[in-house]
């Protein structure tokens, strides 16, 4: 079968020096396995760290791909929910399921957590025309969801759930702030928020404003300036105004950390919660300590999420309240060209895609 596949790691980001098509053989279904041929599968920026070998070396020959949807072709003989034919997809998050962790409802707190075709090999990830998971690694979707939009949402749908709902509680009539809300995990942000019933301000670049607003967003604001967050705090302020309430936002959903977390810290309402799953703007933030003591703010750390939150983000998805963004789809033949558009992220909007 076809597989795009790397045997060496890239020191340069060019990554069309290292991924090849690659006929491999088909995989043979163990006893808990499923095995599925993958119709869609999606981008994630692990792909990238994977190539560079770096924050962590994966195994050669490497095969990413963390997000995939397909039908299913072949179970093993200790499978029980799934059949053949069922319409799946990935849930990445690969973990003992017996550790007190993972039977607490913490599976993305197991010490053994791997995560699929970032961390496992050699050859096994969602960028080939076959591929296999235990069974409590896929789920079903839903007749009225595509290949496409299950693809899209694994990994990325999830980490905002679990982010929003599973972390930081967030309640109907909340002000939330979406920082980076042209992103990925932003895009359904901003959709999650809308759906309890919240109030958004969500933060982008100038040319994807706009976007935000036609998703849902109540407020668009340029998080680029210098002063961006003191626009939040104006539309905060008149918000409450009717209310006599104090200003400042309830929830802040955060990935970009650097020069934005203490601002961020700022517009905090007393015994506001900010949750954070990461920092692509850089790790290592200055903290005012003031802003969360004398406030009572509550910081949260968050990844990924179980495989019920996935299950339970699908379902509002078949429903009509959540919907995937798609930015492009590309072939394996064009996989370079493909991540250096998610590596760069110029006019990207939403999640780009890969098929066989």
């Amino acid at each position: 079968m076809k597989a795009l596949v790397y045997d060496a790691y890239t020191i340069d980001d060019d990554f069309s020096k290292i991924l090849k098509i690659k006929d491999i053989p088909e995989p043979k279904a163990k006893h808990n396995e499923v095995i599925f041929k993958v119709k869609s599968a999606s981008l994630n920026y692990d792909d990238i760290w994977g190539m560079r070998g770096k924050p962590l070396a994966v195994p050669l020959p490497h095969i990413s791909g963390t997000d995939a949807a397909g039908e299913v072709i072949a179970i093993g003989q200790d499978v029980k929910n799934i059949k053949i034919g069922d319409r799946v997809v990935s849930h990445g998050n690969m973990s003992c399921r017996i550790c007190k962790l993972c039977t607490d409802g913490r599976e993305y707190d197991c010490r053994e957590r791997k995560i699929w075709g970032f961390e496992t090999g050699p050859l096994w990830g969602g960028y080939c025309e076959i591929t296999h998971l235990p069974e409590v690694n896929v789920v079903k979707i839903p007749d009225n969801v595509t290949y496409d939009d299950a693809a899209a949402a694994s990994m990325t749908l999830l980490t905002s759930w679990h982010m929003l709902v599973g972390r930081a509680n967030i309640q109907p009539g909340q002000l939330v702030l979406i920082m980076g809300g042209g992103s990925g995990v932003g895009n359904y942000g901003i959709q999650i928020a809308k759906l309890f019933h919240c109030t958004v301000i969500a933060t982008a670049s100038p040319d994807k404003l706009d976007k935000l607003l036609e998703l849902g967003a109540d407020y668009a604001v340029d998080h680029r300036k210098e002063d961006w967050h003191n626009k939040v705090r104006d539309i905060s302020k008149k918000i409450i105004k009717p209310f006599g309430d104090t200003p400042g936002v309830d929830v802040i959903f955060e990935h970009i950390g650097g020069s934005h977390w203490n601002k961020e810290l700022t517009l905090l309402k007393y015994g506001a919660t900010i949750v954070t799953t990461g920092a692509t703007t850089g790790y290592d933030a200055k903290t005012d300590l003031r802003h969360i003591f004398f406030k009572g703010i509550n910081i949260l750390g968050s990844t990924q999420g179980t495989r019920a939150e996935l299950e339970q983000a699908l379902y509002w998805m078949s429903k009509g309240k959540i919907k995937s963004i798609i930015d492009s789809v590309y072939s394996f033949e064009q996989a370079a060209e493909a991540h250096t558009k998610m590596l760069t992220g110029n006019g990207l909007f939403g999640k780009i895609l890969m098929k066989p």
